[in-house]
């Protein structure tokens, strides 16, 4: 494909991050291409985020629901106070239209400063490189997992025991015992009527398998009198919870870019709200780098890499402690760790207070997982 001069910005992904900033920058007004081997591919996965994380400019009936007070169950029911939305992929995926954008069909092969070599041998050029290709998934990636099932709101009510939605509910009725890896049911409201019901292993190096997260999601729900049978679509959910370095010059976003939350795996939410900050340092001729991790972006990274290590330390038994502390924070601490990626202090005073909260064995043992 030969190109006559660099194009302003290329852009090597369309997941929500590649396609947000890809969006975003044209609608700015820059010369865009993107590249990504199907750019069609309707995305299927539940996508969700705290409201407060999500940028003024997305528009409110991306939302499919809004859950005014998430519940999570660790050694007892915590009932949130923050709004969490499920987003309408399609609706999400519509709303970041590539008008504008030069849409390349192929895989990259390659990408430094100022170029990418597709597969075919062809070579794209640009002033700005942004890879939002993810994290491909390797047994030294500590990664998040999880299998569930759509049902109908009424089949799915009965484990949701009254709550409108679990954020996370770790009681062990899914045929577990302290001694396996911890895993967690994930039940949330999808709209028109629909409600997913998934099993999650939060982070594991190597995380559990899908068809062990199978098992347990379908003994968990047999216990609360729902059949695996009524669900209709299954949603399996495998990806890398650890960035990887990206070439020099070239502009990792997204998970790819070392925004996915390394705790939680979230990422989505924040790719759209950091689209703009990068658009506008192209548009300034300064560093994207520079403006996506500042040096306090960078001491909040280091910090929840080590909550990182913390998580893949816990048993069943000191992950529901280690929750019930976290979620009795009072919100903003909990917000701080969760979502904020500058606020160095806010993070740090969140860490101190709940390592500070935790029974002994359990700092002991936080403390052995980080040295």
């Amino acid at each position: 494909m030969p190109v006559s001069s660099p194009a302003d910005v290329l852009v090597a992904g369309l997941g929500p991050a590649g396609r947000a900033v890809a969006a975003r920058a044209a609608r700015a007004g820059l010369d865009v291409i993107a590249v990504d081997p199907q750019p069609s591919r309707r995305w299927t996965a539940t996508y969700g985020a705290w409201r407060d994380e999500l940028p003024p400019w997305l528009p409110e009936q991306v939302t499919a629901v809004e859950v005014a007070a998430p519940a999570v169950w660790a050694s007892g029911l915590h009932e949130l106070t923050r709004p969490y939305r499920i987003l309408d992929t399609a609706r999400l995926q519509d709303c970041l239209d590539l008008d504008g954008v030069s849409v390349v069909r192929g895989m990259v092969d390659t990408i430094d400063a100022h170029s990418a070599v597709l597969s075919t041998g062809d070579r794209v050029l640009a002033r700005y490189m942004i890879d939002a290709r993810g994290v491909p998934a390797g047994p030294d990636r500590a990664a998040q997992t999880a299998f569930g099932r759509v049902f109908d709101d009424a089949t799915a009510a009965s484990a949701l025991e009254g709550q409108q939605a679990w954020f996370m509910d770790w009681r062990r009725d899914n045929g577990t015992d302290s001694s396996d890896v911890p895993s967690f049911l994930y039940a949330m409201p999808l709209g028109g009527g629909l409600t997913l019901l998934e099993e999650t292993c939060l982070v594991g190096r190597p995380p559990l398998t899908l068809p062990e997260l199978q098992r347990r999601l379908d003994i968990r729900l047999a216990a609360r009198g729902v059949a695996a049978g009524d669900s209709g679509r299954i949603e399996k959910v495998r990806f890398a919870v650890e960035g990887i370095r990206s070439e020099a010059g070239v502009v990792g976003f997204g998970a790819r870019g070392g925004l996915m939350h390394p705790a939680t795996g979230y990422a989505v939410a924040t790719a759209l709200s950091t689209a703009d900050a990068l658009v506008d340092a192209v548009l300034a001729g300064s560093d994207p780098q520079r403006v996506l991790w500042p040096v306090s972006a960078r001491g909040v990274g280091a910090l929840r890499a080590l909550g990182l290590r913390v998580l893949l330390r816990l048993d069943a038994q000191s992950a529901a402690a280690f929750f019930d502390v976290f979620f009795d924070l009072p919100t903003e601490q909990q917000r701080a760790y969760l979502s904020g990626r500058e606020d160095l202090a806010a993070v740090a005073g969140t860490m101190w207070t709940l390592f500070r909260r935790l029974p002994g064995p359990l700092r002991g043992a936080i403390l052995r997982s980080v040295w």
